[in-house]
């Protein structure tokens, strides 16, 4: 499959990797495939007004939260609940990153996919042949991700939801 990605998706899926090893995961989820594309810079979300800077702080933030999500974080608020000071307390205690946590030993070598990442490839992929594109692209990746639990709230708050990125991406084809 990965001879059919462009160099700059490639890329995407290279940083991902490396964000994962650097956050101690043993495995590469949608969340850091998303993060390696907003390191790689993505033309999509820059011309919907997305800031990438935005999205990393994002999912850092629902990293150190040890998955909690910034929508999640709110809608707990509602209940009386503050994630922020939830943390902090499991930080003096435990220290810094203590629920981001370690998964497992710094792995050296490949890092292997979990099986939601492993579906967004293939989603991908399958973008790539409903849009009629020989090469499978960051946006075919961006696409696929904006229909998976997790980054697809992360687009979503942004303007970036599926239907939204589609539209951008058929225009662009057309025109």
């Amino acid at each position: 499959m990965f001879e059919r990605f462009t160099a700059d998706a490639r890329l995407a899926v290279v940083e991902a990797q490396i964000v994962a090893r650097e956050s101690g995961s043993v495995e590469i989820s949608p969340a850091h495939l998303l993060a390696g594309l907003v390191k790689t810079g993505v033309p999509l979300l820059t011309e919907l007004g997305v800031s990438t800077e935005d999205v990393a702080a994002e999912l850092a933030r629902t990293r150190r939260r040890g998955g909690v999500s910034d929508a999640d974080a709110e809608a707990l608020t509602e209940f009386g609940i503050n994630v922020e000071q939830i943390v902090e307390r499991v930080e003096e205690t435990h220290g810094a990153g203590a629920l981001a946590g370690r998964l497992g030993p710094a792995k050296r070598g490949h890092i292997p996919f979990t099986s939601q990442s492993k579906k967004t490839l293939e989603l991908s992929l399958k973008e790539a042949v409903r849009l009629g594109d020989k090469h499978l692209g960051q946006e075919h990746i961006l696409l696929a991700l904006a229909q998976q639990r997790g980054t697809d709230d992360v687009l979503a708050r942004r303007g970036a939801d599926y239907v939204t990125l589609r539209r951008v991406v058929q225009q662009r084809k057309a025109g």
